[in-house]
C-alpha cells in the first residue's frame, strides 16, 4: 500500500492540533495515498508534501517565526519536502543568521520580538539586496501587504495559510530569482562528486556510477550528516510515493554503499535503524 510518512503525519497532525487550540476539525482525514490532512476554521496542513525538485535544486530556507508549535511544524514540514531548513525564534536572532550564512530564502513574520520583521527586512536589503523574502504573517490588511511588498519582500501569505500554497509560492521566489548558486563539486572526506562531468571519485579511485546512483549519493553528500527517511528518498530521487512493500530504496542503498565504502577503512554511508540512511565523515 502506497502511504506517507506516518511519523512526521501524526507530529504534524498533533502540531497543528495545538496551533488552532480548541477550533474543531472542519474537514476530515483523507485517505492514507493522498497523505494525512487535517482541515480546521482556522489552519490547514498537508503531512506529505511531494514536491518534485531535482536533487540539484535543493535549496536552504531560514525561518524566522517566535510561535514555537508554528516554527518547528514549518521547520519539519520543509525539511520533507526536501529543503535544508533552519528556525529563529526572534528578530534579533533571524537578523543575523539572514547575514551571517547564505540562505536562499527568508521566510518571515512580522510581529516578532527584539525586532520586527518590517526592520529585519530593511536590514537584510541594505545587506544582502538579492536574498528573497516572504512574509508569513497573521497582518492581512491591504496596507500591511503593500508595505511589505514595496520594503522588498517578494511574496507576502497571511496566516492561516494552505502548507501547499506555501510550498508553491517558495518554489516559484526560486525559480523567479534562480539566485541559488550551483557548486561545481560536492566532497565529504575523499569522496568527491563532480557535478560539471556527473563523475564520482573516492581517494582519487573512479567510482561508476548509475545516473540514478549519482542522484542518490548527490542527495546524501547535500543532506551530509543528516538521517534520511526512505520516503524522502523515494520522494525526491525516484519522484514515487514509498511503498512499504517495495526493496527498492534498500536495494540502491546497497549497491552505492559497496560502491563508494567497500575497499575503504573509513564507512561513509550508514544505516540508521528504523529512521533511514545517513552519509557522513565518522568521528575520530
Amino acid at each position: 500500500m502506497t502511504r506517507c510518512n506516518s511519523r512526521w503525519g501524526f507530529q504534524a497532525a498533533r502540531t497543528a492540533l495545538s496551533i488552532v487550540g480548541s477550533a474543531k476539525p472542519a474537514g476530515s482525514v483523507l485517505s492514507l495515498a493522498v497523505g494525512l490532512r487535517f482541515s480546521a476554521s482556522h489552519f490547514r496542513i498537508s503531512a506529505c508534501p511531494r514536491l518534485n525538485l531535482p536533487t540539484s535544486s535543493l535549496a536552504s530556507l531560514l525561518i524566522v517565526e517566535d510561535e514555537a508549535h508554528t516554527g518547528e511544524y514549518l521547520k519539519q514540514g520543509l525539511r520533507e519536502a526536501g529543503y535544508y531548513a533552519e528556525l529563529a525564534r526572534n528578530g534579533v536572532d533571524g537578523l543575523h543568521e539572514a547575514t551571517e550564512v547564505e540562505y536562499d530564502l527568508v521566510i518571515l513574520d512580522v510581529m516578532l520580538p527584539g525586532i520586527d520583521g518590517w526592520s529585519v527586512l530593511n536590514s537584510l536589503k541594505r545587506k544582502k539586496r538579492q536574498l528573497p523574502v516572504l512574509f508569513l504573517t497573521a497582518r492581512d490588511s491591504v496596507e500591511d501587504r503593500v508595505k511589505g511588498l514595496e520594503l522588498g519582500a517578494d511574496d507576502y501569505l497571511v496566516k492561516p495559510f494552505s502548507f501547499s500554497e506555501l510550498l508553491a509560492r517558495i518554489k516559484t521566489i526560486l525559480r523567479r530569482g534562480n539566485q541559488i548558486q550551483e557548486a561545481t563539486s560536492l566532497q565529504v572526506a575523499d569522496l568527491t562528486l563532480d557535478l560539471v562531468r556527473r563523475r564520482a571519485t573516492r581517494a582519487g579511485r573512479r567510482v561508476d556510477l548509475t545516473a540514478k546512483e549519482f542522484g542518490l549519493l548527490e542527495l546524501f553528500i547535500r543532506r551530509r550528516g543528516e538521517v534520511l527517511p526512505r520516503t524522502l528518498i523515494a520522494s525526491l530521487v525516484w519522484d514515487i510515493n514509498f511503498d512499504s512493500d517495495s526493496n527498492v530504496i534498500d536495494v540502491a542503498i546497497r549497491r552505492l554503499r559497496a560502491k563508494i565504502d567497500d575497499g575503504f577503512d573509513v564507512k561513509l554511508l550508514q544505516t540508521v535503524r528504523g529512521m533511514g540512511y545517513v552519509l557522513d565523515e565518522p568521528e575520530q
